[in-house]
């Protein structure tokens, strides 16, 4: 199928997976190193919450600006920066001496991290089109998303056989085969006249994500009577509002609110929230209980779960190809309910553990819906939209998924009931089930095939035409 691309298409391909590739890999390889920072730097579950979660704040919430710095700057230059900003931060990590310097750096990362993601996929909706970007979107998703799932095996190789150090500096090869790539391409920017940032609508988003997931990280620890909870709480969750209503009057608001009139966009995106949420849960709990419940090595902890990612690697592109023939709505029902099947099959994780009876089966069939629905997922979600406004809906879609991992992990204490013994770990398999099968809910309810689309889409674009693709 990669045979019937032109050349150029076969690089903007490549840049896209690796660039996105760059990301994804690093939001999931700290999670098997995670017991290893808190061994040498301290700090217990709250330094382990925050190093995951100070990454997404910043990526959560500044997506968005990515989305329109690529309309003011262009896509191209915007990915430039984001890949060495990206190898920066990752040294800057690597080179951490406490626990606090390392939560800075890894927010600081997240801000570089934002600028890719969103312009990875934009580029592709602006290059491919039908058939060929459905299917470029699941080469897309099969190789992004084993990043994700392959994430903590590398992490854990490294834990084991070197230091934790070395998990945030394998992002230095991809990066610096992406910035040649983008020399090779030789693409010019195309940049929208009179486009601007809503800085305002920024600042609001950071501040709100950052109230309140300060609040409900540290709550555990100092309660919810305490002024330093329920002030970041209130502060957050009003500037969060105000967010909102800036981006009902803002000339040009980083989420244009007008998208989510159409059906499959904003059905999507809370399939999306629950489903990312689902997934993030279960990777951090997953990783670290195998190594602080069940005693495996970090190595053997990331090997836990390389069958979801031989899954995702054979057969997220055919499944791209079949929910671009079908459409999305079976896929994305089933995918996320088979999801929820695997994760209570982790309930048979017991004290006399073992990983082929209690753990392997959860992990294949939670690659098998992983599979199904990740792709038709994305496709559906962006398939709705114009191509020009790609770039803002990529954007949104992926501040939800990251959002929504943000806050599963701030909530996490209250998940596993303040310890993540084996109760807590089944107490969040079964949180993680809840929520898949809260995303297969929607998207059967909601979700329809895209040309039932076209015409919500086609009236969007007309009131509200958005940005040209490049």
């Amino acid at each position: 199928m990669v045979e019937t691309m032109s050349r150029d298409q076969r690089l903007v391909l490549a840049i896209a997976v690796l660039a996105s590739f760059v990301a994804f890999l690093d939001g999931t390889v700290v999670t098997v190193a995670l017991p290893a920072i808190t061994r040498e730097l301290g700090g217990g579950l709250t330094t382990q919450q925050w190093t995951v979660d100070a990454y997404l704040i910043t990526l959560g919430s500044l997506i968005l600006v990515a989305g329109s710095a690529s309309d003011v700057y262009g896509r191209w230059l915007v990915m430039r920066i984001g890949l060495i900003g990206f190898g920066l931060t990752s040294i800057a990590v690597a080179a951490a001496p406490s626990p606090e310097f390392l939560i800075v750096a890894r927010a600081l990362q997240g801000i570089a991290g934002a600028l890719l993601v969103p312009s990875s996929l934009a580029i592709i909706t602006a290059n491919f089109r039908d058939e060929a970007q459905a299917r470029a979107i699941g080469i897309w998703t099969a190789l992004t998303t084993a990043a994700m799932v392959a994430g903590p095996l590398v992490g854990g190789l490294f834990v084991d056989f070197a230091t934790w150090r070395l998990v945030f500096l394998i992002n230095v090869l991809p990066i610096a085969v992406t910035l040649w790539l983008l020399v090779r391409l030789g693409h010019r920017d195309e940049r929208s006249v009179g486009a601007r940032i809503d800085w305002l609508g920024a600042a609001l988003c950071t501040v709100g994500l950052g109230g309140i997931v300060f609040a409900l990280i540290e709550q555990p620890n100092l309660g919810w009577g305490s002024p330093a909870i329920f002030i970041p709480l209130a502060v957050g969750a009003a500037a969060f509002a105000g967010f909102i209503v800036r981006q009902r009057f803002a000339p040009q608001p980083l989420m244009p609110l007008s998208l989510f009139k159409v059906r499959n966009f904003w059905s999507g995106n809370i399939a999306t929230l629950f489903v990312y949420g689902a997934l993030s849960l279960n990777g951090f709990v997953l990783g670290v209980y195998l190594q602080q419940g069940a005693g495996l090595t970090a190595t053997l902890a990331g090997l836990a779960t390389l069958p979801s990612t031989l899954i995702m690697i054979g057969f997220s592109s055919r499944v791209g190809s079949w929910s671009g023939k079908l459409g999305p709505r079976l896929f994305m029902t089933i995918g996320p309910i088979i999801m929820a099947a695997a994760a209570l099959l982790l309930l048979t994780v017991s004290e006399d553990f073992s990983y082929w009876w209690q753990v392997l089966p959860s992990v294949v069939v939670f690659g098998i819906g992983l599979t199904l629905t990740v792709t038709p997922l994305t496709s559906a979600i962006l398939g709705a939209i114009d191509p020009a406004r790609s770039g803002i809906a990529s954007a949104v879609n992926n501040a939800v998924a990251r959002v929504a991992g943000l806050i599963v992990i701030a909530m996490l204490a209250a998940i596993v009931g303040g310890q993540l013994d084996l109760n807590g770990f089944h107490r969040a398999a079964i949180v993680t089930a809840a929520l898949m099968a809260a995303g297969g809910v929607v998207s059967w309810i909601w979700i329809r095939r895209p040309e039932e689309q076209a015409g919500s889409a086609a009236a969007l674009t007309a009131a509200d035409p958005g940005t040209p693709a490049d």
